[in-house]
């Protein structure tokens, strides 16, 4: 019978706990070129380098080290064609929703965040 009070404790403390946020990395690109369109503003000719970039991640851009702006990917295309994801090792076009300050060299993160929940120890 106690056994069930303090499981019934810890299931109760357990549902107030905040869940922890969980980052896990996708992929990187480097830009090697840019591309103007009146239409969407500065595409960034890339090529991915570490992992895969997905349409629906979170993206930070860095340069020179420093982080300069976390957003989320606008578009992602493969030649003409709106892909979902580019694998490691093949060229896109990446557009940084609401950022254009893009610059050769760059090196664009796309990451996901997760929620754990968080358990007693």
């Amino acid at each position: 019978m106690i056994y069930k009070v303090t499981e019934d404790l810890r299931a109760a403390i357990e549902g107030l706990l905040e869940p922890e946020e969980v980052e896990e990395a996708l992929g990187q690109a480097e830009v090697k070129e840019l591309f103007r369109s009146s239409r969407v503003g500065t595409i960034a000719g890339s090529v991915v380098t570490d992992g895969r970039i997905t349409r629906i991640a979170e993206a930070r851009l860095v340069r020179d080290g420093t982080v300069v702006w976390t957003g989320r990917i606008g578009s992602l295309r493969r030649f003409k064609d709106d892909v979902g994801e580019v694998a490691e090792g093949l060229e896109c076009g990446i557009v940084l929703d609401g950022f254009q300050d893009v610059k050769v060299g760059d090196v664009i993160e796309a990451f996901e965040t997760r929620q754990i929940e968080k358990k007693l120890e």
